[in-house]
């Protein structure tokens, strides 16, 4: 666990769209399938995508009586976009509150970003031992890190995301000494072994280690994880003949992808429980 509580997982992507929430999710059913104590804090307020997702959850489960896993959630909304002054001040400090509250109850804590350039998200970012980066498998999605030479498909320079994440971490390192873990995922991956993916894949590969991100396989697209959401389920809560979901080959393909997922988190896992 983390030096103060729980061990903090921050989602982060300043474009919207690539899968935060419903990583998010995948990411901290899994996580209480191991015994974990697993909390959630959604920065999101305008598209309050995650919040949904564990009321969706939890309606489920009150309607069709099943035992199923909830993390503790909490959501923290911005009193302004544009808050300044002591507004801005009791939202950081409401952020703070929630963080504190979370660590002391649960052995790991996700936070969900805006996919924005919001305080809230910026703040959000700051607490992370670990951030995890979803990116879309598209060099649309790719500026977000990085600026690329279109005639050399070569690594220009970091993007203003890219920049902020190297501050952060460098403050970090003043304050407390810690460091943060940085994972970039690829996001609905196609199964053709296409141009476009292969040159995402060498570019990735190659800024990997100029500004200091560890690179995880990823999840490939996939229909189910989109019909889940309305019932907040997950790939990992499906068993055959459950949920109304006959799990085919696929799924258990995807669930193999998420394990992975995780793995590459290198999460401190001996905090699991013996229950």
């Amino acid at each position: 666990m983390g030096t103060q509580g729980a061990y903090i997982i921050v989602v982060g992507n300043e474009k919207g769209g690539t899968g935060k929430s419903t990583i998010a999710m995948h990411v901290m059913v899994n996580l209480m399938n191991r015994g974990l104590r697993v909390g959630s804090i959604d920065l999101d307020a305008r598209q309050a995508t995650l919040t949904r997702y564990v009321e969706n959850r939890q309606l489920f489960i009150t309607r069709q009586h099943m035992n199923l896993p909830m993390p503790v959630h909490e959501s923290v909304v911005a009193s302004d976009p544009y808050a300044t002054g002591m507004a801005l001040e009791e939202d950081l400090q409401r952020l703070d509150d929630c963080v504190n509250r979370m660590r002391a109850v649960c052995d790991i804590l996700l936070i969900d970003t805006p996919g924005s350039d919001h305080y809230l998200s910026r703040l959000g970012h700051t607490y992370a031992d670990t951030l995890l980066t979803p990116l879309n498998d598209s060099l649309i999605d790719l500026d977000v890190l990085a600026r690329v030479n279109p005639e050399t498909m070569r690594v220009r320079c970091p993007s203003y995301y890219s920049e902020m994440i190297w501050q952060i971490r460098k403050q970090r390192a003043i304050d407390d000494g810690a460091s943060i873990s940085w994972v970039v995922m690829r996001n609905r991956l196609s199964q053709i072994n296409t141009r476009n993916k292969r040159d995402i894949d060498n570019i990735l590969i190659e800024l990997a280690p100029r500004i200091g991100f560890h690179l995880a396989a990823g999840l490939s697209e996939r229909v189910i994880y989109r019909e889940m959401f309305l019932r907040g389920l997950t790939l990992l809560d499906l068993r055959e003949g459950g949920a109304g979901v006959s799990l085919n080959m696929s799924h258990v393909a995807a669930r193999q992808e998420l394990r992975a997922l995780v793995q590459a988190l290198g999460l401190p896992l001996q905090t699991q429980r013996t229950t």
